[in-house]
């Protein structure tokens, strides 16, 4: 259709409508303009294109010469080649600072994160020692602080437990995470290279508030046993069956520990001072458990432990894919915190391919799951780090720490461990964000306490299973049952809005006039042939109580519809033969170019009647009142 225009006057066939208007200047209708018809190839090329590469990261390439194009691809792919050349004294004294300081913290996190997922102390050591220098060559973040976490420990430590134990098999448990750690990373790298990153969003933020929540409530019972000295402890992780663990033996418990009092004021000074302590009054013989014997040197290779074949292969899968997912949602998510206050940007498919490859060689290298900390990240962003070099000074007193201090560990007792756990996954527990999701949506609030207790009474994996059920269940929801709003003009104006939203707008005389507010697809389509129905037959119950003027015109604003499929095509084509069955004329105002694109192909623009499709809702109106003005003129 061409782009011309008819000027009419504002002349409604009925009287009643002429009241509505009260802007009286001619109004011109405009023919509905198709989009340029392309190519299938390029259609596709385009299409492609803008679902891989939304960001058109190559266009820095273009009208560049060879030597350039190169050193972009190495800053490309080694952010640290990007920023490194305008590095100085200045930035390197920050980044001293903040790495000594995340070291801190990082040191008795990794031991005591490398307890929660049931694996020997000195490989939460190692995890703080390779993964970081990994980050530090290519990460994108400057703030982001690497190494394990609770949330990934707690669940690898849950899963693989379930069937191997830790204590009878360690050897095999041990090469278990190590292989789940190397399919972590796969699947994490894969997610950047592939540009896949969409599927970590099906974990919506408040499932994933109410299953943090519930996983740091879990996390901080069993550290229960710690706290307590109770030496037979359930092996199960739900709220129930621990709570019955410590009524069962608290007289176990509460007769063993002689130095209970001791506590956490900051995690490096609770191990030194507790380590102390144990050593000059000799606690340990008092029934203090301590860490002992730490094995001292760099990380071993342990590419000779990877299973790839074997009952225990497809654990090793499913661990690695459930904890990658985890690690990898939280470490993007801190990434962009941080990332926002500082007003920079970082590229998602770049930190999972970072996060990805550092993971697949922390598995060679006796590391099990690591991603960014968020309390490491904050304590590095406070501490005021510039650069990824933070990580990598990190790395370098860890590294130390193995070679020199390893015999200071051994009388650091198990007790401060379980306090700087329970001190670090606490924080997880959110309050603020349930009571913010309860005020703003109450679906968002079901759906994250759903998680919250499928975590708490039932299991860690369930409780994951549940927010992602709950997580697509929503966009089933508004896949499937889409809203559709009845509308009015706004006096004044000859704009219409919905009549729930604007008090103010009232209805046009013998018009209905409806939003569509989503795509019509195949899975909406005949929900929205049946609600578009019974609006209609609504809106002629309520005329007719209130003696106004019979319904003549359904009106469908598609402005909002950004696309349709072949089902949604044949359902507008049916409701237009289902209402001129019942003498009611229906019309499209305002299509977007690709909906009007595929009107077009189908011919459905035809069957609908390119005479029946507006450019607005007032032109719409205008032009079917003029029309029926013009019939009725008629001998």
């Amino acid at each position: 259709m061409g782009g011309g225009s008819n000027r009419i006057d504002s002349s409604p066939y009925n009287p009643d409508l002429e009241s509505a208007f009260s802007v009286s200047e001619p109004l011109e209708i405009h023919s509905v303009s198709l989009p340029e018809t392309k190519k299938t190839l390029s259609a596709l090329k385009q299409g492609l294109g803008e679902f891989f590469f939304p960001d058109d990261p190559f266009h820095q390439f273009k009208n560049q010469p060879f030597f350039r194009k190169l050193v972009i691809g190495l800053q490309f792919l080694f952010p640290i080649f990007q920023w490194m050349s305008d590095y100085n004294l200045k930035l390197l004294k920050s980044d001293i600072v903040s790495g000594l300081t995340i070291a801190s913290l990082a040191i008795p996190q990794g031991i005591s994160y490398a307890k929660l997922a049931n694996l020997p102390p000195i490989i939460g050591l190692y995890s703080n020692f390779v993964p970081p220098l990994i980050y530090g060559v290519l990460g994108s973040s400057r703030d982001l602080a690497v190494g394990p976490v609770s949330i990934a420990s707690l669940v690898m430590g849950t899963m693989l437990k379930e069937e191997v134990s830790p204590t009878k098999e360690p050897t095999i448990y041990l090469q278990l995470a190590f292989t789940a750690t190397f399919f972590a990373g796969v699947f994490q790298a894969s997610l950047g290279f592939l540009r896949l990153g969409f599927i970590v969003d099906f974990l919506s933020k408040p499932t994933l508030i109410g299953f943090m929540g519930g996983s740091a409530i879990i996390v901080s019972l069993q550290q229960l046993k710690g706290l307590l000295g109770i030496s037979h402890f359930t092996n199960q992780m739900g709220f129930i069956p621990v709570m019955l663990s410590v009524f069962k033996n608290r007289e176990e418990g509460l007769r063993r520990p002689k130095l209970f009092w001791v506590s956490a004021a900051a995690p490096l000074t609770s191990v030194i001072l507790s380590t102390v302590i144990v050593f000059s009054f000799k606690a340990q013989n008092q029934g203090i458990n301590t860490i002992g014997q730490l094995q001292k040197g760099v990380n071993p290779p342990s590419y000779n432990m990877l299973v790839f074949q074997g009952p225990n292969l497809v654990l090793a899968i499913k661990t690695g894919v459930i904890s990658g997912i985890l690690s990898l949602t939280e470490g993007i998510a801190v990434g962009r915190t941080f990332a926002s206050i500082k007003s920079y940007k970082i590229d998602g498919n770049k930190e999972m391919m970072a996060i990805g490859i550092m993971n697949m060689t922390g598995s060679c290298a006796s590391c099990y799951v690591t991603t960014g900390s968020f309390s490491r990240s904050a304590v590095n962003y406070n501490a005021g780090s510039q650069t990824a070099v933070s990580n990598i000074i990190m790395a370098l007193v860890v590294l130390i720490t193995m070679l020199f201090l390893m015999p200071l560990f051994y009388y650091t007792p198990n007790v401060i461990l379980s306090v700087i756990i329970i001190t670090a996954v606490i924080s997880l527990v959110d309050y603020g964000a349930l009571i913010h999701l309860w005020k703003v949506d109450k679906l968002d609030f079901a759906a994250c306490l759903c998680a919250f207790f499928g975590v708490i009474f039932i299991s860690v994996q369930m409780g994951l299973t549940i927010a992602v059920g709950i997580s697509i269940f929503k966009i089933l929801i508004h896949v499937t049952r889409p809203n559709i709003v009845i509308m009015g003009n706004v006096p004044g104006t000859r704009n219409y809005r919905n009549l729930g939203q604007y008090k103010n707008a009232i209805r046009v005389p013998s018009f209905i006039v409806l939003g569509i507010e989503s795509p019509v697809y195949f899975a909406n389509s005949m929900y929205l042939q049946e609600r578009i129905l019974r609006w209609i037959r609504e809106e002629e119950e309520r005329a007719t109580k209130m003696n106004e003027s019979k319904i003549t015109c359904i009106v469908l604003d598609i402005s909002a519809v950004t696309a349709v499929d072949t089902s949604g095509i044949d359902a507008l084509v049916e409701l237009k033969r289902t209402l001129t069955k019942r003498s009611l004329q229906l019309v499209l105002a305002n299509p977007l170019a690709s909906v009007a694109e595929k009107l077009h192909i189908s011919e459905a623009w035809q069957k609908v009647g390119s005479e029946s499709i507006y450019m607005s809702i007032g032109e719409a109106i205008s032009g079917v009142s003029c029309t029926f003005k013009g019939q009725q003129s008629q001998p």
